[in-house]
């Protein structure tokens, strides 16, 4: 009982950090930029078939897959966003959310063409497959290198937004964007930077994805809820509020499943509602 229990946690906290990964950049566009960007999962989705074609047509390892994804996400995003995105800065929230959501549709339409319906197959290295027993619970090798990556991202992310001359800038470009341009920063690259680091992270997490979540045409629709999810409850605009949000939704979506598989993914949407009744601003708010 002991057993199945810490495993279900596990599971949960790995599955939490993979949400995670995936929402975070969704968290610093929206309580940063103040953009509603409803396509970041189609970036998530760019992601995963780039580390896919990478490995199955170029034979890049799996491990060398991960940079390319990030890159090749990072500047489609900063070409959306200087080509279309930077048009709706000003513009309200429901035009946000209606252009960003045809978005998502083009890119459906897009990856179903080029690629198929079905799901897309990726072979972890030998080295990330298997488990290891940890006081008589066995541990995926892949979910711990999964909450590896997230602890390292996390802490990359906190210091440069806290601790850089860049996360000084972009603070003071979202606060004024005027009076920072009056002294001298550059907003409209610091804006740029910004959507491509959340469309980067967005393409990581879906490359990381692949063998938790799957992959194929639905994935930013199948995904969006579940971010939606991360940002709303931990607060946009925070790395701790979405990290701290994202785990307790993966253990309690994996421990809802196991034990309550009758009622699958209600647990969660329940656990939503008693948390943003509790903490409407999310829990730990908006930080500018």
């Amino acid at each position: 009982m002991i057993a199945n229990l810490a495993g279900v946690l596990f599971d949960g906290i790995a599955c939490g950090a993979l949400l995670f990964l995936v929402s975070v950049g969704l968290s610093v566009t929206l309580g940063l930029m103040n953009f509603v960007n409803l396509a970041h999962g189609a970036f998530a989705m760019l992601g995963g078939y780039v580390c896919v074609v990478s490995m199955t047509q170029l034979g890049v390892p799996f491990l060398a897959a991960l940079p390319v994804a990030f890159v090749v996400t990072a500047v489609a995003g900063v070409a959306l966003e200087r080509t279309l995105y930077r048009r709706l800065y000003g513009a309200s929230h429901l035009d946000q959310v209606l252009f960003s959501i045809g978005l998502v549709f083009m890119a459906i339409a897009a990856a179903t063409w080029l690629w198929g319906p079905n799901q897309q197959p990726v072979q972890l290295p030998g080295f990330l497959q298997g488990q290891v027993n940890f006081a008589g619970v066995d541990l995926g090798i892949y979910r711990l290198f999964l909450i590896a990556v997230v602890v390292v991202i996390t802490v990359a992310l906190q210091w440069l937004i806290e601790a850089t001359r860049f996360g000084a800038q972009l603070r003071a470009s979202v606060d004024n964007a005027q009076a920072s341009a009056g002294l001298g920063i550059h907003v409209d690259r610091i804006f740029a930077l910004t959507f491509a680091l959340g469309s980067g992270l967005a393409g990581l997490g879906g490359a990381l994805g692949i063998d938790v979540l799957g992959l194929d045409p639905g994935f930013p629709l199948k995904t969006m809820v579940y971010f939606l999810l991360v940002v709303a409850v931990g607060g946009a605009g925070s790395l701790r509020g979405p990290l701290v949000a994202a785990l307790v939704l993966g253990v309690f979506d994996v421990a809802g499943k196991y034990y309550l598989p009758e009622v699958g993914a209600f647990v969660i949407y329940a656990l939503m509602i008693v948390l943003l009744v509790a903490f409407p601003a999310g829990l730990f708010g908006a930080r500018r």
